[in-house]
């Protein structure tokens, strides 16, 4: 403390000095001191340095003035309360100095006091905010010198936004010193009272509310004066803004409005109409009365343009496109050339346009029910005012009409190939798409950049609220963009836009729709690609590669199994000529190290997305480019994208020779696999198992084991994800190169194999791979991983869960993964599987505890899936025996193993299951879950529909017994059995659905109810 004090007194004394740059430095030397936290001031320093600070704000340098201002913000929290209301008292009385520059300073100080006060410390900040509120108050009634109404209004206003609600007892004290500056002659004046007041509106109480909304409307009603009455409009919507309380006021208030908004004045029509988006916005239900009336309004002012005459225009814009393309930029130049006869200066209209744009905009964003309606009018009337001639105005109409095609886009869940209805909003748009390119095109050709670039943005929304809807005009699209890409006037920016637009064309639409429109745009987009703008040249780059796609699209073989028989289709012979010079100026780039990251990535990309598609045509380039790939797959900064490329490149239906980088290659990719980046471990594996999959004969066999050598601390359950895909690749091995599991590689990856298969986390995705792998194992012969050796190595966590406490939850999800493992392995082939089943059925018939019980009855129902169990004995007597143990989770195995093994064989065990639900009462509810698993798996494949159809009648009829069940669980499973089966033959069983909700009985009613939930949720989309 007394280092503190020291310190603090010698940079007093230093702020006393004649020299400005000594007072200067110790005023920054104090600031850095009392940001620190850890600083703490005794009673004599804190008054010491509030004098010295206050006294130099008078100082006569501005720079020390300055510093001393800022050095109040962090002394406000460092000095006790008494202190800061000195301060404040200080700072008030030099508000009504006449000196303007202390003033000036005084109110800087209390703005940065009041937005240093704390939030949470009630006493201080209600003490100062009381002494500062009546000073505030007298200062704004004192009108003889407006600089000083200014600044208290401002400070006022910054008081009200934060303390608001300490001030409760000042609020009528302040409405009456704000009301009458609501009719000051001087504007600035009025414009912040406004502020001030909507800021007060936000704490104040429900009687000074109506006294302000009754003193506003009154003076709209009596008033003779357009400023006076635009006054009082900006307040109106400035309150709307701030207060959520306004609805309540909107019956008296929007008339009043409303009838002004047709006044002969400019500035008013604006006024009322930005008023008039605020009630949309933030009053959504109270202004619906309204929103008719607003929307005429809105279409009646956004014509408003009384000074000039678009009947040239209009003819200019009624021809085809051809014409359009021979006018160049003539729409545009209109306006300019009358310039010199008539000046824009005085002209207030595009205010009115601007506003009635904005507000339009604002009722189509929150009225998507009237989204039919708007496309019979609102629509049209803004297609037609892509003509305007103001630039602001035109962003904002732009702006609107890419709301509405927002506020029409399906959501995602939707977005199905499917027409749409007669009435809807998209069909209605699909009506209107010719007029939207006609007028955004216009404005595309046009030379405000500002304009383009909106209008690109909507024909982008375009194409998301309707798909595929610009095919019939992409000729016409494209010969407008073209242009702009080539002449190096163009603004990047604008260059950049067009390009995004470009993607978003040839995406949206199929390739064979766009192919005809490549040789238009593909000189312009090479030309991009040379820009000396690197996010140009990124961009252009993007585009060559999703023309690639276009010229010949690989999609439709992705899914075929053998792609060496697969003939790929040659681009088309007028779109050859342009390979070359593709792969050319991508090589160009690929090359060049002194280049920027996103080029770099994005030339890598495209360069393997050539070689991918049109590899047999560059035969002669890849001794050049695959080398620069191998060299950007050891740079650190490349090599994620280098991967991504070359897994393209590896999964092409073409066969790109890669052996001459695969020795090099595989060994940096194995290396990956160490490595922390997760996106570069899941790239490298995919890559890794693409090689293996199409490239297994020409890679070493020792290369591939050491890469299989880094597997095994990826297959965990910390990251299903990756383990899933590191699976894959051990797949892959296992069926293409089993010579690569040498003994070491089996020793490293068994043991994670095994913990993984017995996690209880193991499952989806994750599941299936680990399915596949065992499978794959077995099939393969794989020294070590024979399925006798698998089986034992599987079953061995059972017998020591028995011996552990963990919890039944734990066991019963480790378990149902466990048993699907045991049961890939046990159907993988071979003719003692029916062996193995009998050990688990002597299990289950003499369990020497529950969790062994509880792993042979799944481990029969996930064999029981795949194969036919019906030829061994005692089969249902050992699964019906199971229902009786007092464990929940062994009844529960066994009604999901009897349920699983019907599957196997349904003409023997469905019709024992319904019998037994007919004779066994007690048994009834577990038998339900049985048939209710039969339903669920048959109804997964066309196959098991099939199996399943020929038993329906006889199920329909069995459930339809247990309608009226006492037991809440029986009756669901029994409503959900019922509307899985609807689902199966929705015209033969939903009538006898329908007859249930008819029933006198209210459990059947019930029932069928919830039946209809199932038929509702369990649709696949």
């Amino acid at each position: 403390m007394a280092s503190v004090s020291y310190q603090i007194a010698n940079l007093l004394e230093k702020m006393t000095s004649n020299d400005k740059d000594f007072r200067f430095m110790a005023t920054n030397d104090l600031m850095t001191e009392l940001q620190k936290d850890s600083i703490k001031l005794d009673d004599d320093s804190e008054r010491k340095v509030v004098k010295m600070l206050l006294r130099l704000l008078e100082d006569k340098n501005g720079e020390v003035q300055n510093l001393a201002v800022k050095c109040l913000g962090p002394l406000v929290n460092k000095v006790k309360e008494y202190q800061v209301e000195s301060i404040v008292e200080t700072l008030c009385a030099n508000m009504l100095s006449d000196t303007e520059q202390l003033r000036d300073i005084s109110s800087i100080g209390l703005k940065t006091v009041i937005s240093e006060l704390p939030l949470g410390s009630n006493t201080l900040a209600a003490n100062v905010c009381k002494k500062i509120t009546g000073r505030l108050s007298s200062a704004i009634e004192k009108q003889e010198d407006v600089s000083v109404q200014l600044e208290a209004l401002d400070i006022l206003a910054d008081l009200l936004s934060r303390f608001g609600g300490l001030l409760i007892s000042f609020h009528p004290l302040l409405l009456n010193s704000l009301l009458p500056q609501l009719a000051s002659p001087r504007q600035a004046v009025r414009k912040r009272t406004i502020v001030a007041l909507s800021h007060l509106v936000m704490s104040c109480n429900a009687s000074l509310y109506n006294k302000l909304i009754d003193h506003l409307l009154e003076g709209l009603g009596s008033s003779t004066s357009s400023s006076v009455s635009r006054t009082h409009i900006q307040c109106i919507a400035s309150v709307c803004r701030q207060a959520g309380r306004f609805g309540e006021q909107l019956w008296r208030v929007a008339p009043q409005v409303l009838e002004h908004s047709t006044d002969a004045d400019e500035e008013l029509r604006e006024h009322c109409l930005q008023a008039l988006e605020a009630f949309v916005l933030k009053c959504p239900k109270e202004v619906q009365p309204h929103i008719p009336t607003i929307i005429d309004l809105c279409l009646k002012m956004i014509t408003y343009d009384p000074n000039y005459n678009y009947e040239d225009e209009e003819e200019d814009g009624g021809g085809e496109d051809e014409e359009m393309e021979d006018e160049s930029f003539a729409p545009e130049c209109d306006p300019e050339s009358d310039s010199e006869e008539y000046s824009d200066d005085d002209d207030m209209s595009w205010k009115v346009r601007r506003a009635a744009a904005k507000c339009l905009e604002s009722v189509i964003a929150t009225r998507h029910e009237l989204l039919p309606e708007m496309y019979q009018t609102v629509s049209p009337a803004l297609i037609a005012r892509f003509k305007e001639r103001e630039e602001n105005v035109k962003c904002d109409i732009l702006s609107a009409y890419t709301a509405l095609l927002r506020a029409t886009r399906p959501p995602p869940a939707l977005q199905l190939s499917i027409a749409p209805a007669d009435n809807s909003p998209q069909a209605l748009l699909l009506q209107r798409v010719p007029g939207v390119v006609r007028g955004a095109l216009r404005v595309i050709r046009g030379r405000s950049i500002r304009a383009r670039g909106c209008a690109l943005a909507l024909l982008r929304e375009l194409l998301a609220a309707a798909p595929g809807c610009l095919a019939d005009h992409a000729a016409r699209v494209l010969r407008a963009l073209t242009p702009a890409l080539t002449d190096k006037s163009t603004a990047s920016s604008m260059k950049i836009e067009t390009l995004v637009f470009v993607v978003c064309l040839l995406r949206g639409h199929p390739a064979d729709t766009m192919r005809p429109h490549v040789a238009t745009l593909m000189p312009a987009v090479l030309s991009c690609v040379h820009d000396p703008f690197y996010k140009v040249t990124a961009e252009a780059l993007r585009v060559l590669q999703t023309l690639v796609k276009v010229m010949r699209p690989l999609d439709a073989l992705d899914n075929v199994e053998n792609l060496d028989e697969v003939h790929v289709e040659p681009p088309p012979q007028e779109l050859q000529q342009f390979i070359p010079a593709m792969y050319e100026c991508t090589l160009v780039r690929l090359r060049a190290t002194d280049m920027d990251q996103e080029v770099k990535e994005r030339a890598i990309a495209t360069c393997g997305q050539l070689i991918c598609h049109f590899g047999d045509y560059l035969q002669n380039e890849l001794p050049v480019c695959l080398p620069i790939f191998l060299e950007r797959l050891r740079n650190e900064i490349t090599r994620l994208t280098t991967v991504k490329a070359l897994t393209k490149i590896a999964a092409s239906p073409l066969r790109i020779d890669l052996r001459p980088i695969l020795s090099d290659a595989v060994p940096i990719l194995g290396s990956f696999l160490r490595k922390n980046q997760r996106a570069l471990k899941l790239s490298t594996l995919v890559l890794l198992d693409t090689l293996v999959q199409n490239y297994s004969n020409s890679i070493s066999i020792v290369l591939l084991s050491k890469v299989l050598m880094e597997v095994p601390p990826l297959v965990c359950e910390s990251d299903l994800h990756c383990a899933q895909t590191a699976l894959a690749l051990v797949r892959g091995a296992c069926l293409r190169c089993p010579a690569a599991l040498t003994q070491d590689a089996r020793q490293a990856l068994t043991p994670n194999i095994l913990a993984l298969a017995k996690s209880p986390l193991l499952q989806g995705g994750a599941l299936k791979a680990m399915l596949s792998v065992l499978s794959a194992l077995v099939a393969a012969d794989v020294a070590g991983c024979s399925r006798r050796e698998l089986l034992a190595l599987l079953v061995a966590p059972v017998h020591r869960a028995a011996d552990h406490a963990n919890s039944a939850h734990h066991i019963k999800q480790a378990f149902h993964s466990l048993a699907k493992c045991v049961a890939a392995v046990v159907c993988a082939g071979g003719s003692d599987a029916l062996e193995v089943v009998r050990g688990f059925l002597r299990d289950a018939a003499h369990p020497p505890n529950d969790p062994t019980h509880m792993f042979s009855l799944l481990a029969l129902a996930e064999i029981g899936r795949h194969l036919d169990l019906s030829s061994i004995p005692n089969l249902k007597e050992v699964l019906l025996n199971s229902f009786t143990p007092s464990s929940e989770e062994v009844k529960s195995a066994a009604s999901y193993a009897l349920g699983s093994v019907a599957v196997g064989n349904l003409p023997e065990f469905l019709p024992f299951i319904l019998r037994e639900i007919e004779a066994q009462p007690k048994r009834q509810y577990l038998l339900l879950h049985s048939l209710r698993e039969i339903i669920t798996c048959e109804s997964c494949t066309p196959e098991g529909v099939e199996a399943l159809r020929p038993f329906i009648p006889e199920i329909w009829v069995q459930l339809s017994k247990h309608c009226q069940c006492a037991e809440e669980g029986s009756r669901n499973v029994v409503a959900e059995c019922l509307g899985k089966l609807c689902l199966l033959e929705p015209q033969d069983l939903l009538p006898h659905l329908k007859e249930f909700l008819k029933s006198p009985e209210p459990l059947t009613r019930t029932t069928a109810v919830t039946a209809v939930k199932f038929t509702i949720s369990d649709q696949v989309l």
